[in-house]
């Protein structure tokens, strides 16, 4: 690995202008190709970034506001997102050795040179594949839905669990942590297909088009009413759902994919059913993700938590990349 051949130049992208009202826009970033000449310092290492994980929360990074829970991506600076990568040089007194596979805050760049203490080294596991630590072992998904549901909507067995964006990458993961919750899981999503995914495939047991005519005669029939709600969308499906709670109903606030003013209507269905909606961020439970992990990845190891990854191959496409997630156009994780 000491000769590992490094290139005469790398592309990253930048971020070139805030969006408030919408969540990406095509001059959100900007495209450069730069000259290398990265060389990590002490308890450093330079990592040749594989993967780069789409995620919703992204929108919040780049924004400045004080609602926010980390600081913005300054204007001009290297686009923040979370990776898959290989170490290729550690410096003086580092931790990593060339051939670490490591996930973190890598950036939407090809190369990056980072301090130890912002990078985690994975061993795969028996059942686990490289790409799972970005998705059910990753932060931005597999430990948000199993916060989300375990500790946020705290479901119970024989409760029925409502999960809009049900196939995207949180969303069909939080579908089976509901069913290994002894819970009637109800998907929502966008396409027959998907929902077919969800049936067929992830074995829910009841999944649902929005965008069909009678979706609402359908949930009304085939569900009738809710106990626990893992919101990914936000917009007219949870207005709709609002009116659907039993009593103490829970909702887990995750992300806001299709509504951004940030106005709920019915709030009112929350006093008169005892209802509780609750944001959250998985950062919240970090002194709860080892025993998360060992309890993901065990389920993946036995085999009975699937997977799925969308792949959009290229640093170029990333705009491409984008107006998927936010339209719903992937399935599992981006």
């Amino acid at each position: 690995m000491a000769h590992t051949l490094l290139p005469s130049h790398y592309r990253r992208f930048l971020l070139n202008e805030r969006t408030m009202d919408k969540p990406i826009s095509p001059n959100t970033y900007r495209a450069e190709t730069v000259p290398f000449d990265s060389k990590p310092g002490p308890g450093q290492a330079l990592v040749k970034v594989n993967y780069l994980s789409l995620d919703p929360g992204m929108v919040i990074w780049i924004r400045e506001s004080r609602f926010t829970y980390t600081p913005p991506v300054p204007l001009g600076s290297v686009a923040r997102a979370s990776g898959l990568g290989t170490v290729i040089q550690a410096g003086e007194g580092s931790t990593f050795k060339p051939g670490d596979l490591v996930s973190g805050i890598l950036g939407i760049t090809e190369y990056a040179v980072l301090d130890d203490a912002l990078l985690t080294k994975h061993e795969l596991i028996p059942g686990a594949k490289p790409l799972d630590f970005l998705g059910p072992l990753g932060a931005t998904c597999g430990l948000t839905a199993y916060f989300g549901i375990f500790e946020v909507a705290q479901v119970k067995p024989g409760e029925t669990l409502v999960v809009s964006g049900a196939a995207g990458a949180v969303g069909s993961l939080a579908c089976q942590f509901g069913k290994k919750a002894g819970c009637k899981v109800v998907g929502i999503a966008g396409t027959d297909a998907k929902c077919d995914y969800l049936k067929n495939e992830l074995g829910i047991d009841v999944a649902l088009n929005y965008k069909s005519p009678t979706f609402h005669d359908d949930f009304d029939r085939d569900v009738g009413f809710w106990d626990a709600y893992f919101d990914n969308v936000g917009g007219d499906i949870t207005d709709f759902l609002t009116t659907r709670m039993n009593r103490f109903a829970r909702v887990a606030l995750c992300e806001n994919s299709s509504s951004y003013s940030g106005i709920l209507k019915n709030i009112m269905e929350f006093v008169v059913r005892s209802g509780r909606i609750q944001g959250f961020i998985v950062f919240d439970y970090v002194d709860k993700f080892d025993a998360a992990i060992k309890q993901i990845s065990g389920w993946l190891e036995d085999g009975s938590l699937k997977s799925k990854y969308h792949i959009v191959d290229g640093l170029e496409r990333l705009p491409e990349a984008f107006s998927l997630l936010f339209s719903g156009g992937n399935t599992g994780k981006l």
